[in-house]
């Protein structure tokens, strides 16, 4: 009965992981330029003394979905929305170049243009810094960010940096634990003058609601049998025990 076990065992396993990334994609229904994860079980053979007889499962994460969430107007300045292919380059935790779809900006006390998670959002020359105060900030649909400083007349813009946004197909990047997307390797991004900046915009959540919780309902159905099949086994094995007493 030990195979049956560890089959039954590694299924419930792989079942609970499953269950944890489809609530993890409900959790960020509403959650900016979030992308949902998919997931994927499949059979592994174990190899090990004698025969690969045994198998186990495994639940990954083979990709996330990459089609585009709905534009929400919020006719808030900072807020800013892309075309489809358009991505925003940011610095991740390491100093790297990451891409985003979080529109969601702020300025730091520095100047510093940073999204909602705190990335530093990167322009033409580095990691952008606003000459601060400012009392009025544009994106043009290029990326042209426009700033009044405070105490300039009302007509008065001035250009200051560009964001860098990068066009990229959705088979070209792949998701990082951290949230944020990077190229596969052998694949490149560039910068395009086919992108497109919405300003006063937001790119939301791709997640629908009604199928990862169906999704989350069907991952519990499988817990709930590997755990039943697990409790046969040790059934199996009581009778298995008596059998042998009775000899």
């Amino acid at each position: 009965m030990d195979k049956m076990v560890y089959i039954a065992a590694s299924g419930a396993k792989q079942s609970l992981m499953g269950l944890a990334l489809k609530a993890n994609n409900l959790a960020n229904a509403n959650t900016t330029g979030f992308k949902a994860d998919f997931a994927q079980a499949r059979s592994m053979q174990a190899f090990g003394e004698g025969l690969p007889s045994r198998v186990f499962s495994m639940e990954e994460r083979p990709g996330s979905n990459m089609t585009s969430g709905g534009i929400q107007q919020t006719g808030r300045e900072l807020d800013i929305a892309m075309s489809d292919n358009a991505w925003l380059s940011v610095q991740d935790a390491s100093g790297n170049e990451a891409y985003t779809k979080v529109g969601t900006l702020n300025i730091t006390a520095e100047g510093m243009l940073v999204t909602s998670g705190g990335r530093q959002v990167i322009g033409e020359g580095g990691p952008i810094i606003l000459p601060v105060p400012i009392e009025k900030i544009e994106f043009s649909k290029d990326g042209a960010i426009q700033v009044r400083p405070q105490g300039a007349p009302a007509n008065f813009l001035e250009e200051v940096d560009r964001l860098k946004v990068v066009e990229a197909n959705n088979s070209t990047l792949e998701k990082g634990n951290d949230g944020l997307f990077r190229p596969k390797p052998n694949q490149t991004v560039e910068t395009s003058a086919n992108v497109q900046v919405i300003s006063g915009a937001l790119e939301m959540s791709n997640v629908n609601p009604v199928h990862e919780m169906v999704d989350m309902i069907s991952h519990q159905r499988q817990f709930e049998l590997q755990v039943k099949l697990m409790k046969t086994a040790e059934e199996i094995d009581q009778s298995q025990d008596q059998l042998l007493r009775i000899v």
